[in-house]
């Protein structure tokens, strides 16, 4: 596995996986707006995205950031493959975002957990020293 930054290449198959990982909690799969153009929703604003690629060259995870205040991040779309979850591509897909977020500045990372059907979300970020500061949302020093 190689975590990259976005590449326009990937969109499709990036699109793919992220509804195939929706499909697979058993939610109806729909498409957030900023997958749709990772460009404008993220790289013009100085923000970023990265991708887990495979050894195949496949996407098999996503994650991005935006700027929400002069010293937060907040986290968006981390995702990985259905079949590929507990391998640690989310953790490191993670660990590349708030690396890069604290190296250009960012004191805190915040992240909103959606409803109950993102019930793994509110397992795996306290696992990474992520703590509910309100109605789900967590926040993390970084």
């Amino acid at each position: 596995m190689k975590i990259i930054e976005f590449q326009e290449k990937y969109r499709d198959d990036m699109i793919f996986m992220v509804l195939e990982a929706k499909n697979a909690l058993g939610r109806i799969p729909h498409l957030n707006e900023d997958l749709l153009d990772i460009h404008s929703h993220y790289i013009l604003h100085g923000d970023r995205f990265w991708l887990a690629l495979d050894d195949n060259d496949r996407v098999i995870g996503c994650i991005g950031y935006n700027r929400y205040s002069n010293d937060t991040a907040k986290l968006h779309r981390l995702y990985v493959k259905y079949n590929l979850k507990r391998q640690g591509i989310g953790s490191e897909l993670l660990k590349t975002a708030e690396h890069y977020m604290k190296a250009v500045g960012y004191k805190y990372s915040i992240v909103h957990l959606g409803g109950k059907e993102y019930f793994e979300s509110k397992q795996f970020y306290p696992k990474h020293g992520y703590v509910e500061y309100d109605e789900g949302f967590m926040r993390k020093e970084l």
